[in-house]
This record gives structure tokens, C-alpha cells and sequence, in this order.
């Protein structure tokens, strides 16, 4: 039984170390097409050894997976970290438990079959309709940094990538069992022939479907100036009065070679300035500051990040998450509505704004606000301030006349979400970020990368503002091809282009999603029947 044990611990290391290199070593995402091997080698000798409360095995598994890549989340928050890892460790262990439940009613590929489906389907939830949404470990993510290899997610997406994976550990677990078992050695010549073809396409098909893909669509071109301010988030609230910020700001962009006879678009982080009312922007001390500084730079528009408040006036609170003033002369209340915005401006004072929708669960989003609302005020013991809201419905920023889609921080985690800008006509996608909450920590590389997988799934240019970097301009292609340091003030110039097709994942969306949980529905009302079979013969 020692040895069990220790042979369990050397799996349950080895899956994390195979798994955790996608996300902290640079060009390592290959690794993730055998990383799963450990952990189902351990499942097969779980189910031999005929092993008791093995449950704590893979869920412990998937917690050191969980902690090794997204350990940074603690920088910003202790509590939210371990939450995030121990909640999001127990998702996976119910979808490898339910695995194991089919297994015992389903022989043969069906239990994998199912494994890989509810796996996606599991993903698909997160990345669409999950209130408590953490999608970073999608395993489609591990190749954000070797995006030479995944140029087809333009067809496929993020989960497109979940299914290689999924494809090449299943091939290589079927061929490691047909090995150990004896059966390969009884089978013919022609039989071990397509075994190997079958397991050598699985693992170098798509690697060589995405050296053939090519991508040849011009635009036409746009300057972009992106500044990162640098700010410690910690102090730039408080410590530094926003006329200082906005000026070291103007002054950085005007180290930037202004072109005059072509369109360009300045770009600021995420929640650059706050206290813009909605009803009163123009009024804004940053806004006013922009526009002079458009003024003498008449080819340009400006986009940057802000919180907005909204309000309004009514008898009843016009959503869970808004914030009352109290009542006036005439008995409606004052409600405030607050939200992350991205805010676009010109020369003329026109201006186009987007609050964004996809938001962080704990310090934006208050999920399922009817339960959790009532019992926060409670725990308070007042009212609840700063939860954001949100749009109900994406949409682009106007830069006259061409659409442009921003992602706010966060959401550019979220693949099919980010369609929805192109579908709207976005022909560029701009990210506007702050990743300084979680220090000099694998979290900020990642999020840069999630940005790369965003270019190859629309085919768009990708102009990144991050106030403590990584700032980058990013071709259709995923890659780099300018970007700033990690926390030091810059402004960073290139050229984009403004492209007009759809990619097959923007036309059709995540078609991969949607089989697998047709799949695992399938499958589980399969396993379900057949349990009931086999009550019924024991009787």
C-alpha cells in the first residue's frame, strides 16, 4: 500500500508539472498533449487496485495544478485565491468523479468519450452563462504562448484547443493500455499500422493543419499610441491628485512621433480616471484635459478607461446592486449605478461609451444578486457600494465612424464573448487593463497572452493598454510584434490595420462546445439508463 501511495504522488507531481508549464514557461504548451497521461495512468490503477476514497487523490491533484498556476491571484487577494483554487479544483473533480461514475456503467472508449465532453461542456459553461465564472485554466489556454500551433483556433477557438488535448492524452492512454495489456501484440500488421497513424495524427495533426492555414487580409492601416502610465493601483487613488495623473499622462503621449496626416488612436488603461457621471461628461476635469490635447493633435481620437456612475431617479432601486442616495422632495430615491467603462473621444467632443459586461466575480459582480445582495447588507450591516453592473448587450466604441471593440480587462479572457465585437463590426480590438494588483507574477504574462489567442480566434489587430504593462500592439496572427516592460512608465507606437472579414469562429461561434454538451448529455443519460439495467437484472 506504501508503494500505491508513493506511485500515486510521483502521477499526481508528474500531472502538475506537465500541466502548470503551458501557463509559467514560455513556448512549453506542447507539453499539455501528454500531461493528462499521469493522471489517468493513476485513475487506471485506482480502478485496479480496486483503491478506496481515490476522490481525494485527484482532487488534491487538481488543487497543486490549481495553486502552481494561479497562485498570483493571492497578491490581490488571500481569500479570493484560495477560494478560487480549492472551488475551482472541486469543479474539475466532480467532472473526472462523473467520469469514473459512467465508467462503472459504460465499457470500453464510451467513459473517455464522455470524460473529454463533460470536460468541455464544463468549460463551455464557464466561458458563457456561469455567474462564478474562472476560466483561466481552460485547457485551450495552455497554448497562449505557442500560438504557431493553434493558428486554426480561427475555426475552432479556445475549446478547439481543449479537444487536442484531450484527443492526443486519450490516443497515448489507449496505446500505453494496448501495450501493457498484451492486446497489441495480437492484433495484425495493418491493425498496429492504423493504430499509430491514428495516435501520431491525433497528437501532430493540428500542428500541421496550422503551418497550411495562411492569412492574407489586408486593411487599411491606423496609427496607434499607447501609453502606460505606470501607477501602484495601491496608491493611485489616494496618494496622487488626478490633475497630476492626467498631466504626467498627456506628457507621456506627447514623447510619442504624432503623425498629421493620418488617423490615430491614443489608448489609456483601464479605470484611468473615475467619478465621470454619464450625464455630465463633457464636464469631466480628464475629459477636458483630453480634448486640449486632441485639439493640438487634430487626426486623433483618444480612448480610455473610467468609472462611470449612473444616475437615477425612481421609487425602487432599479437594480439589486445600485446604491441609494436616500429620497428627494417629490419621494423617488437617488440611485447610483456603477460601472468599468471605456470611454472614446475626438477632436470634435463627440464621444462613445461601453461599460463593460464581462465582470470579476467578488470585487465587480455580486453573483446571483437576489440571494447574495440582502445577505452582504447584512453582513455590513449598511448598504453595499461599488458593484458594478455592466452592459446587458456588447457593443463598440465609435471611432468616427469606425467601429472598435475594447475589452475591459477581464474580458479578454472570454473568446466567443470577444466575437460578439467583430459581429458588431469591430474592425480592431483594443484591451484596456490593469494588471498591477498581482505584482511581478506569471498572472500579468498570462493575461497578455489570453490576448493572442483573442487576434487568432477573429482575425483582428489587438492594441493592448495595460497601466503597469504589458502593453503590446498584436497582429491577426498572435504574435507580438511590439510591446513595453513590466512597470516602468512608456508609450508605445506601431501601426495597425482595420480589417472587415469574419473568421469561421466568429460567423459560427464555438461549434466545439456545443458537440461536447450535446456529447456529455448524451452520454450521461446513457450511463443513467444503463444504471437502471443493471438494477434491474440484479432483481
Amino acid at each position: 500500500m506504501k508503494n500505491r501511495k508513493l506511485i500515486f504522488a510521483a502521477l499526481s507531481l508528474g500531472f502538475t508539472l506537465l500541466m502548470s508549464l503551458p501557463w509559467l514557461v514560455p513556448h512549453l504548451g506542447w507539453t499539455a498533449l501528454a500531461g493528462l497521461l499521469p493522471l489517468l495512468i493513476m485513475e487506471r490503477l485506482a480502478s485496479e487496485y480496486k483503491i478506496k476514497r481515490f476522490w481525494w487523490w485527484h482532487y488534491s491533484t487538481f488543487v497543486l495544478w490549481n495553486a502552481a498556476t494561479t497562485w498570483w491571484v493571492g497578491e490581490a487577494t488571500v481569500a479570493g485565491a484560495i477560494f478560487a483554487i480549492l472551488a475551482n479544483s472541486l469543479q474539475m473533480s466532480v467532472v473526472f468523479g462523473s467520469f469514473r461514475w459512467v465508467k462503472r456503467r459504460l465499457g470500453g472508449v464510451l467513459p473517455y468519450v464522455f470524460l473529454a465532453a463533460a470536460w468541455m461542456a464544463w468549460e463551455r459553461y464557464y466561458l458563457t452563462v456561469a455567474q462564478i465564472s474562472w476560466p483561466w485554466l481552460v485547457l485551450g489556454n495552455a497554448f497562449a504562448d505557442t500560438t504557431s500551433l493553434i493558428q486554426w483556433y480561427s475555426v475552432l477557438g479556445t475549446l478547439g484547443g481543449s479537444l487536442w488535448i484531450w484527443l492526443s492524452n486519450l490516443s497515448l492512454f489507449g496505446l500505453m493500455v494496448a501495450l501493457s495489456d498484451g492486446r497489441m501484440s495480437r492484433w495484425n500488421g495493418k491493425a498496429r499500422l492504423a493504430t499509430l497513424i491514428a495516435v501520431l495524427t491525433a497528437f501532430f495533426g493540428p500542428m500541421l493543419w496550422s503551418l497550411c492555414l495562411r492569412f492574407e487580409e489586408e486593411g487599411e492601416p491606423l496609427q496607434v499610441v499607447i501609453g502606460q502610465p505606470n501607477y501602484d493601483p495601491y496608491e493611485k487613488r489616494g496618494a496622487v491628485p488626478r490633475e497630476q495623473q492626467d498631466n504626467a499622462f498627456l506628457a507621456l503621449l506627447e514623447q510619442a512621433d504624432w503623425p498629421q496626416d493620418c488617423p490615430t488612436l491614443a489608448l489609456a488603461p483601464e479605470t484611468f480616471t473615475r467619478y465621470i457621471y454619464t450625464d455630465a461628461v463633457g464636464q469631466h476635469e480628464t475629459f477636458l484635459r483630453f480634448q486640449e490635447f486632441l485639439g493640438r493633435h487634430p487626426q486623433a481620437s483618444l480612448l480610455f478607461g473610467a468609472i462611470t456612475y449612473e444616475p437615477r431617479l425612481s421609487y425602487t432601486a432599479p437594480d439589486p446592486c445600485a446604491y441609494d442616495l436616500g429620497p428627494q422632495a417629490d419621494g423617488r430615491h437617488q440611485w447610483i449605478l456603477a460601472h468599468n467603462s471605456a470611454l472614446l473621444t475626438d477632436t470634435t467632443g463627440r464621444y462613445s461609451i461601453y461599460h463593460k459586461t464581462k465582470l470579476v466575480v467578488g470585487t465587480e459582480l455580486t453573483p446571483y444578486p437576489a440571494l447574495f445582495i440582502p445577505l452582504e447588507r447584512f453582513l455590513l450591516g449598511g448598504p453595499v457600494m461599488g458593484k458594478d453592473l455592466g452592459q446587458k448587450e456588447i457593443s463598440c466604441l465609435d471611432m468616427n465612424g469606425i467601429p472598435v471593440g475594447t475589452a475591459v480587462c477581464y474580458e479578454s479572457v472570454y473568446g466567443e464573448f470577444c466575437t460578439g465585437y467583430v459581429r458588431k463590426g469591430a474592425r480592431l480590438l483594443t484591451v484596456i487593463t490593469n494588471d498591477a494588483w498581482w505584482g511581478n507574477t506569471p498572472g500579468y504574462k498570462q493575461h497578455l497572452n489570453y490576448s493572442r489567442l483573442r487576434a487568432i480566434e477573429t482575425r483582428r489587430w489587438v492594441a493592448r493598454c495595460g497601466n503597469t504593462g504589458i502593453s503590446a500592439i498584436i497582429d491577426p496572427r498572435g504574435r507580438i510584434l511590439d510591446r513595453t516592460s513590466w512597470w516602468e512608465p512608456a508609450v508605445l507606437q506601431g501601426s495597425v490595420q482595420l480589417l472587415q472579414g469574419e473568421s469561421f469562429f466568429v460567423r459560427y461561434g464555438d461549434m466545439t462546445g456545443r458537440i461536447s454538451v450535446f456529447l456529455f448529455l448524451l452520454l450521461g443519460a446513457a450511463a443513467f439508463v444503463r444504471g437502471i439495467q443493471k438494477k434491474r437484472e440484479k432483481l
